[in-house]
């Protein structure tokens, strides 16, 4: 993988690379980045991954490279400091007033102003906005603190390394800040990187759209207000009161089922309180142009509301564009969206701009060895994939295990039998279980089916996805090394537990989209219109990625063993049921619970001959 990456990066091509678990695939494409001697930007899926590479990936092959190479580590503006509206900011709440005395303290610590350094302030604390900036609300070079600007620091640091460590939504960010025109903050390189890269096509849709959300709007008045009320004038703060009362009914109209909704379906509801939100934005924005002159920080949000003002026409008008619109509501706020249905032609022309290679890899990109889903999405027609499969012994220390009259999915019963299927498996094993749910609901019934049979987890530990942040539940189930964890989405990539406290990964459905969600309805409305079936074209490749995901928790290293428990009876009576079992080869199925727990208990029987010889050693 390495050689392949270097000749893409001297020769300036494209190349899409799926590295299976264990491959390497960090250093196959660090070390010849850091070799080639050019300019290269690496993004990755999370800046949790950011931070990993960067902070211990790097140095650790520096070190071996013995070769001197600047690096820097940049994030989205949202994740540094800014001291001026620090400074700026007072609050009321005991809670809160906690949390801003540790930034005015670590303000005076920090070296960079990344805020993943103050680990005693939560990360979703709402202190961090009111005391980070925004592309909207940054005063720029007006600003007062500029010279002592954390971002301004962070991009020149990163404008003068040779190699630059960035995440998705950066990259996107300014992707799509190129597309509209403007320049780009992120440095000119010769090579990017993605890892992670199957995440790009919905985030793409997402940053080449318009959207515009209530929490935004609320911001946005709520600095209106500080900054024009010493000003003493009636008329404009009666015009802020209609704006506010305005959203505030916006977000009362809004469905009260929280999720995604086609706006075509709620329009009758919304239509009258946006129209008012729409004629109450001009005036105030009117109003406040006649102050800009006062401070920089006026002009900025007279900017501001200008852009509100644009994305809500866009967003509620049929003719500007062709996408789909939809409303995801949330329980204390809204936002509204506007998803082009194809982001194909955009990436395609951003990534042949000037002379450079592209480097997309993950663990999942292709579908057996058909790539095609991802090319096309991310507009490579013309790129062929290589795959590089995991070196572990996948056959010998890997099983799918498919219970045999199992409900349909959409069974209410499903998700019982699934664990009367999966629970006693446990006794077969002392290794932790992975349950992955598919649907918020399936992981509630799971945690209530619990409630009055405790006895039948035997001691276990029992974790439970919502109870505590996703990583303190991944500490605690390797600290127990034989619990039972629920979880749902954010437990199916990303999550590595590696030796026996994994044992088995139970998946209760095929993970399909639902096809009344937006962004899956934007896809399959393209394919339809160029003539094509959206359930074999999109939905299917989709599912079938999505389950390699999932299934790719279980054997994280080399001598990991363990078996897959996929729930869903579509797999065996259905015609599509193959295409899962082939996107895990070379792992071997089976319907025999007799032939799991032979499996299983060979597998821990030879781990504690090793375990009692390396005592003896």
């Amino acid at each position: 993988m390495a050689e392949a990456v270097a000749e893409a990066i001297s020769g300036h091509q494209h190349l899409v690379v799926e590295a299976g678990t264990g491959t390497g695939k960090t250093f196959a494409y660090l070390l010849p980045a850091m070799m080639s001697g050019k300019k290269t930007i690496i993004s990755t899926g999370t800046k949790a991954l950011q931070d990993q590479l960067y902070h211990r990936d790097l140095p650790l092959l520096a070190k071996a490279v013995g070769r001197p190479i600047t690096t820097a580590l940049l994030k989205g503006r949202a994740n540094y400091l800014c001291v001026q509206r620090l400074e700026a900011t007072t609050v009321q709440d005991a809670g809160l007033a906690d949390d801003l005395k540790a930034v005015h303290q670590w303000r005076y610590r920090t070296g960079s102003g990344d805020r993943a350094e103050l680990t005693e302030v939560a990360e979703d604390s709402t202190i961090w906005p009111l005391v980070t900036s925004t592309a909207d609300n940054c005063l720029g070079q007006k600003c007062p603190e500029y010279k002592e600007c954390h971002v301004v620091r962070a991009r020149r640091a990163a404008q003068e390394a040779d190699l630059v460590v960035v995440n998705h939504h950066l990259l996107l960010a300014d992707l799509a800040m190129k597309e509209n025109g403007f320049v780009e903050f992120l440095p000119g390189a010769e090579a990017i990187i993605l890892d992670e890269a199957h995440q790009i096509p919905d985030l793409a849709a997402q940053f080449f759209g318009i959207s515009l959300g209530s929490r935004e709007l609320e911001r946005l008045f709520t600095e209106l207000r500080a900054a024009t009320l010493p000003m003493n004038q009636p008329e404009l703060q009666r015009r802020l009161d209609r704006a506010q009362t305005a959203l505030r009914q916006l977000c009362a109209s809004a469905p009260r089922k929280e999720g995604r909704h086609e706006m075509a379906t709620v329009f009758d509801d919304i239509s009258a309180p946006i129209s008012e939100l729409r004629a109450a934005l001009q005036p105030l924005q009117e109003a406040i142009g006649g102050f800009v002159e006062v401070s920089a920080e006026i002009d900025k949000l007279h900017q501001q509301l200008g852009v509100a003002g644009e994305r809500l026409a866009h967003l509620v008008s049929e003719d500007s564009w062709d996408g789909l619109r939809w409303l995801d509501v949330n329980p204390r706020s809204l936002r509204l969206h506007l998803t082009p249905l194809d982001v194909a032609g955009t990436l395609h022309g951003l990534f042949n701009v000037g002379d450079q290679a592209w480097i997309f890899t993950s663990a999942t990109l292709a579908v057996g060895d058909d790539f095609s889903h991802f090319t096309e999405r991310m507009g490579l027609p013309d790129v062929t994939g290589i795959t590089f499969p995991s070196p572990f012994a996948l056959e010998d220390n890997g099983l799918i295990y498919l219970p045999a009259d199992l409900p349909a999915p959409a069974d209410p019963e499903h998700t019982a039998r699934m664990l009367e299927a999966v629970m006693p498996l446990t006794r077969m094993t002392n290794g932790g279980v992975f349950c992955l749910f598919t649907s918020h609901r399936a992981l509630n019934a799971a945690r209530k089916w619990f409630k009055g049979r405790r006895k039948l987890l035997r001691g276990r530990p029992l974790l439970i996805q919502g109870d505590s942040p996703r990583d303190d539940l991944l500490r605690k189930f390797r600290e127990h090394g034989n619990a039972v964890l629920l979880g749902t989405g954010s437990f199916w990539e990303g999550v590595d537990v590696r030796g026996p406290a994994l044992t088995i990964v139970a998946i209760d459905k095929l993970p399909f989209a639902s096809p009344a969600d937006p962004l899956m309805m934007a896809r399959l409305e393209f394919v339809r219109r160029q003539g094509g079936n959206g359930f074999t074209e999109h939905q299917l490749p989709l599912a079938a990625l999505s389950l390699k995901q999932g299934a790719g928790r279980l054997l994280r290293d080399q001598a990991d063993f363990g078996v897959i428990v996929l729930c869903d009876p579509r797999i065996s009576n259905k015609s599509y049921g193959r295409l899962f079992l082939n996107c895990l080869k070379p792992m071997k199925s089976t319907a025999s619970p007799d032939t799991v727990k032979t499996f299983l208990q060979a597998h821990q029987a030879a781990e504690e001959q090793h375990e009692s010889r390396e005592r003896v050693g």
